[in-house]
């Protein structure tokens, strides 16, 4: 059954949106007027920060793991569902993601969260640093899609690919024995950044 909008709001999710914002949804409204940036080639964007040679894929692994100050300040990288968007006071540009993977990026907490659509590698950041965690994807046929004994990482996140299509639940579970659950959809229409998910 198609389902548009299944990421639920945890409890008392409206008093703790104080942390880095993300990326909004596409039908947020703009908060102020902007001149469209310059299209330019993202080989050229990249240059700068060092990280040309990379595609899409790999670019998004790479920023992923990166916190701080490791984290390029003057680079926006949003991903969208289907392209990594980049943005500096240079321009634009974007890179095309796996056309049969989805990237989804979950920041579980515990007191703390804020609002996001798309993920930002370079702005974001989630309440539980460095922190172990195992996460679950099941689709809604009760199927295991993925399931990671990792952690997430300095920005506070955990990201994972998963098969585009997929409709179902992502669960985490702390090393201390917290868990969470949300819904899950990786379709055009689907948020790359999660951060509903509350572990109690």
């Amino acid at each position: 059954m198609r389902r548009r909008h299944l990421l639920t709001a945890a409890p008392a999710l409206a008093a703790a949106l104080v942390l880095s914002a993300c990326t909004p949804g596409p039908d947020a409204a703009p908060t102020a007027p902007s001149t469209a940036p310059a299209a330019i080639d993202a080989a050229a964007l990249l240059a700068p920060f060092n990280l040309t040679g990379r595609d899409g894929r790999e670019l998004v692994d790479h920023l992923e793991t990166l916190g701080g100050d490791d984290r390029p300040s003057e680079l926006m990288a949003s991903v969208r569902t289907d392209h990594l968007l980049l943005t500096t006071d240079a321009g634009e540009a974007t890179l095309p993601l796996p056309a049969d993977l989805f990237y989804v990026s979950v920041a579980p907490f515990a007191e703390t969260t804020h609002e996001c659509f798309y993920h930002s590698l370079t702005t974001c950041q989630g309440e539980l640093v460095d922190t172990p965690v195992t996460l679950t994807v099941t689709d809604g046929d009760g199927t295991v899609v993925h399931t990671a004994e990792t952690r997430t990482g300095a920005n506070g996140f955990v990201g994972t690919w998963l098969p585009r299509g997929t409709t179902g639940t992502l669960s985490v579970t702390t090393e201390d024995g917290r868990t969470g659950q949300v819904n899950l959809g990786t379709s055009d229409d689907d948020p790359t950044c999660v951060t509903t998910l509350r572990v109690a």
